[in-house]
């Protein structure tokens, strides 16, 4: 089992960016999928962006276009690059690896906050 550990959260005012960072305790080279959620307070936790092995990446459309998801395979570690920041991006952000049963591994998640 994969630990993974998210940071770079933080409190930015509307319009700024963010990098946050999710940081796996092994090889994520033979993971398939890896992917960003959020969960905003009362809300349904929800996918925001996900990303193959072969690189090619899928986005909510709340977030096409702002945010960007990449992966680094030497450094074991999943970003998720944030701009134009908007007051309802605020949540817990997570990461999780997409495995046949669903997704799983998730980190502890890092909290963003983005002020009007």
């Amino acid at each position: 089992q994969v630990q993974l550990v998210e940071s770079g959260g933080g409190l930015v005012q509307a319009g700024g960016s963010l990098r946050l960072s999710c940081a796996a305790s092994g090889s994520i080279f033979s993971i398939n999928v890896m992917g960003w959620f959020r969960q905003a307070p009362g809300k349904q936790r929800e996918l925001v962006a996900r990303m193959t092995r072969s690189g090619s990446p899928d986005y909510a459309d709340s977030v096409k276009g702002r945010f960007t998801i990449s992966r680094d395979n030497a450094k074991n570690t999943v970003y998720l690059q944030m701009n134009s920041l908007k007051p309802e991006d605020t949540a817990v952000y997570y990461c999780a690896i997409g495995k046949p049963t669903g997704w799983g591994d998730w980190g502890q998640g890092t909290q963003v906050t983005v002020s009007s």
